[in-house]
């Protein structure tokens, strides 16, 4: 059975957060609104919980998968940041975008992009996803929760349960959710690529 928990978007409930880090501890996929969507989400050493996510959205492994990250200094841990890269990450976070950077050996391999060895990192500002990120202490992996041959990502708690009620092992219930994703910004290069428009493109002035 999915659980739904319940919280305060501004001020999220210390107890309700702790026992969802516990459910993410022991192999959960959860449901999480953050500032741009819900998403699906779950331990990033949890190699079942991982394929769990890839199968309910049909993608491959080519597919890149985020790593969503407390703060700048975690997100360094698991990707190869030089100086550019990094004045650009301090501008630019938190919000809602998306990076895509070299990984680290932080990062397992199975979670790399198979030929480009890279992954995607955003850190977001929403303070239900920040406070749980404090609880776990480590990032979570996660992937945009649109369902497979729809075009926007679900809004709702309610409309999460409707698709996946028995598939995931918990919905964050939040309040309603937007329906755009996060902007993309490939810094792999030797100057920042928009891969995808999306919420954090402040009226097309990101670069």
């Amino acid at each position: 059975m999915t659980q739904r928990f319940e919280l305060v978007a501004s001020h999220p409930q210390a107890r309700l957060l702790k026992q969802i880090a516990k459910m993410i501890g022991d192999g959960a996929v959860i449901a999480l609104p953050t500032d741009a969507c819900y998403v699906l989400a779950c331990g990033i050493e949890d190699r079942e919980a991982a394929d769990r996510l890839r199968t309910l959205r049909q993608l491959s492994d080519k597919h890149l998968l985020t790593l969503m990250c407390r703060d700048l200094s975690d997100l360094a841990t698991y990707a190869q940041v030089d100086n550019w890269q990094y004045r650009f990450l301090k501008e630019w976070t938190p919000g809602a975008y998306t990076f895509v950077l070299q990984a680290t050996k932080q990062v397992p391999k199975r979670l790399w992009h198979p030929s480009r060895k890279t992954i995607g990192l955003r850190v977001p500002d929403a303070p239900v996803a920040l406070g749980l990120l404090d609880m776990l202490g480590s990032p979570l992996l996660c992937t945009s929760l649109i369902p497979v041959g729809a075009d926007e990502p679900l809004q709702t708690a309610d409309e999460v349960l409707e698709h996946f009620e028995r598939r995931i092992e918990c919905v964050v219930d939040a309040g309603s959710q937007g329906t755009i994703p996060t902007t993309v910004i490939d810094l792999t290069g030797s100057e920042p690529e928009v891969q995808r428009i999306g919420l954090g493109t402040l009226g097309g002035q990101l670069i």
